[in-house]
């Protein structure tokens, strides 16, 4: 049995009746995916709701659908926000398409002082589209936000704050991650922060610990960057899952 495709349209495009997709979207669905009238697909909001629809009409700048009917989609559990050191090569791409399968609600990308990756507008619009392509693939009802890329010194600062808050730490001061779980029994938001490559430095250590991080050690064994960031989600992921 095929499985039935998933488009993306915003909270405010929506209306009672019908459903229209155009740009990128209608393009994806009639070029890329070969839709045709009658075929059902589904398509969410982003922001937790999600519907099953019939491709009605089909042209060069858009795609109507009809609603066939809603889909049940269960209460956003723990609201998971990564604060993520822009590593080099490739591996952001990966981190982000990772988090968003683990049901993180956002992601920072941070300029720490020993990042070596450059960042600028095209790499965060290409972020975004492997948060949208990633929510569609993987059947996340929830589009998590992509923040502008934001200096470590200037971020800290000025954070948001959550329940649970942990960095991913080589520091002497670390507790074993499952220690620092066990006294955290419920809670309804986290937030983990990991360093680049070359770690967090000292001051940004202590930065990071003042503003309220817990420092955690997950293991002996010294983990790459995107291993140490999907690890910590999973576990996250797994200790709250509702």
């Amino acid at each position: 049995m095929n499985s039935i495709n998933r488009y993306y349209l915003p909270e405010d495009q929506w209306s009672s009746c019908e459903l229209v997709l155009t740009g990128d979207e209608a393009h994806h669905c009639t070029r890329v995916l070969r839709q045709k009238v009658g075929d059902a697909v589904v398509v969410f909001d982003g922001v937790g709701r999600s519907v099953q629809c019939k491709v009605v009409s089909v042209d060069k700048s858009k795609v109507i659908l009809e609603k066939d009917g809603e889909i049940e989609i269960q209460p956003r559990g723990l609201a998971l926000h990564l604060c993520q050191a822009i590593p080099k090569s490739g591996n952001m791409e990966l981190i982000v398409q990772k988090a968003v399968e683990l049901g993180v609600a956002s992601i920072q990308p941070l300029m720490t002082e020993n990042t070596v990756a450059k960042a600028d507008g095209k790499k965060l619009q290409k972020w975004q589209r492997i948060v949208l392509e990633a929510c569609k693939q993987c059947g996340q009802n929830w589009l998590p936000e992509v923040k502008p890329v934001a200096q470590f010194n200037e971020w800290v600062d000025s954070r948001e704050k959550y329940q649970l808050e942990i960095v991913a730490a080589l520091d002497p001061r670390s507790e074993v991650i499952k220690v620092v779980l066990e006294r955290q029994c419920e809670i309804s938001s986290a937030t983990l922060l990991v360093g680049p490559e070359g770690d967090l430095s000292q001051s940004e250590y202590d930065a990071a610990i003042a503003s309220g991080y817990h420092p955690v050690s997950l293991g002996e064994i010294v983990l790459r960057v995107e291993t140490a960031t999907l690890y910590c989600l999973s576990v996250l992921s797994y200790e709250y899952a509702k």
